[in-house]
């Protein structure tokens, strides 16, 4: 019985990654027709997209006291639709009022499904025994870029926001509301030397024990937000591609983000995290370089190709390190974490667009490669020694959060 609940609860939960993949996506993709849509300065559009990020962060911090009281379930399960609802908003409106307010709530109630998403995985990853959360990132890759191609379709054939937004939601918010009666937690563990308990008998969690998995998650989305939002104009004005293949190197970077991902567990499982990780960042670091010092379009290429093979590993293990380091508080952990995804994502383009207009793109890929590698300083971080999963064959008692 108790089985089954654990397998109802994965599938569940990585359906919610898949539906916020999607979501995600056909949000960051349309940003050039919202920007339309509500007439936002080009002065003025930075101002949104920062806020977000911000917002998020925020969402993530009101999340960790939130799920003191509530299980992390119950807020995934009422935030999903929130973001959903959300989308549709900022496909809906025509004020730039109502562009503000629609995004606002995105970036609140994104930090906290971020937030409560990563919770639930780590903690059926304890319960499992065994590596599986880059399987549920795995799924919310396939979302990206299933989202990634509907908001292409939208784009050609000029169709709405709303009516590119509205199918989604139709058929994916019932989706994942259905689906989240089935959420299933891990039973809590006990509190690692890492953790000291307050008045009321809860474990909290060192910050100075956590700051290196932070720095960790920075780096990886300041590579990440570089890709996203870099790569196209990299391989456009400074490998001399044409605006066509322009296009290609993100699609390539989520497709081989989605391989590493799907096989990214099995590795776990053989070689351990700590190599994985380092293995990663090596790959990374060296696809950073290829870009680097490419000479044409399709030496680039293989460049992103390298970096969504090596960046992919790095987030999903660096929030289950955090549960194992902090087993007893590992949703307070994993709360604070989520914050520092939000930071990377902030510093990461603005970094990069000022490097290259100060000094060359070329050079600005250097600070992301630099920064990855750094991973390797704090790979002990990912260590397994502070686990408390047992044998892969246990299967400790479940919360039902249906």
């Amino acid at each position: 019985m108790t089985d089954a609940r654990l397998r109802h609860g994965r599938a569940s939960l990585t359906l919610s990654f898949f539906v916020q993949g999607v979501t995600f996506a056909l949000l960051v993709t349309r940003i050039p027709a919202i920007q339309d849509r509500y007439g936002i300065s080009d002065g003025l559009l930075p101002v949104f997209l920062a806020a977000v990020p911000i917002l998020a962060g925020a969402g993530s911090v009101v999340t960790e006291k939130l799920v003191v009281r509530v299980r992390p379930g119950v807020v995934l399960r009422w935030a999903q639709p929130v973001v959903m609802l959300a989308l549709l908003g900022a496909g809906a409106g025509n004020a730039v009022w109502e562009a503000a307010l629609a995004l606002g709530v995105f970036g609140l109630s994104v930090g906290a499904l971020d937030a409560s998403m990563n919770m639930m995985g780590v903690s059926l990853q304890r319960a499992y025994g065994r590596s599986i959360m880059l399987g549920f990132h795995a799924a919310y890759s396939l979302g990206g870029i299933a989202g990634a191609s509907m908001a292409w379709a939208g784009a050609h054939w000029d169709l709405s926001l709303l009516v590119s937004y509205l199918p989604a939601v139709v058929v994916l918010l019932p989706v994942a509301f259905i689906g989240s009666r089935w959420y299933a937690e891990g039973a809590s563990a006990e509190a690692s030397p890492g953790e000291a308990l307050g008045k009321g008998g809860a474990a909290s969690v060192s910050f100075k024990l956590l700051m290196p998995l932070c720095l960790v998650m920075s780096f990886a989305y300041i590579g990440d937000s570089t890709v996203s939002n870099w790569s196209a104009k990299y391989l456009q004005d400074v490998l001399g591609s044409s605006e066509q293949l322009s296009t290609v190197p993100y699609n390539v970077y989520m497709v081989t983000t989605l391989l590493g991902r799907a096989v990214g567990d099995l590795g776990v499982r053989r070689f351990g995290a700590v190599a994985v990780v380092r293995g990663g960042s090596v790959l990374a670091a060296a696809g950073f370089g290829v870009v680097a010092l490419a000479g044409g379009a399709w030496t680039g290429m293989l460049g992103f190709t390298m970096l969504g093979l090596g960046l992919c590993v790095i987030v999903p293990q660096t929030f289950a390190a955090a549960g194992r380091m902090f087993p007893g508080a590992s949703d307070t952990a994993i709360a604070r974490l989520n914050v520092f995804n939000y930071v990377g994502f902030l510093v990461g383009s603005p970094l990069v667009g000022a490097l290259g207009d100060a000094w060359s793109y070329r050079g600005a890929m250097l600070v992301p490669m630099a920064l990855v590698l750094a991973t390797l300083v704090y790979a002990k971080s990912f260590g397994a020694e502070n686990a408390r999963y047992g044998g892969g064959h246990e299967r400790p008692r479940t919360v039902d959060v249906g």
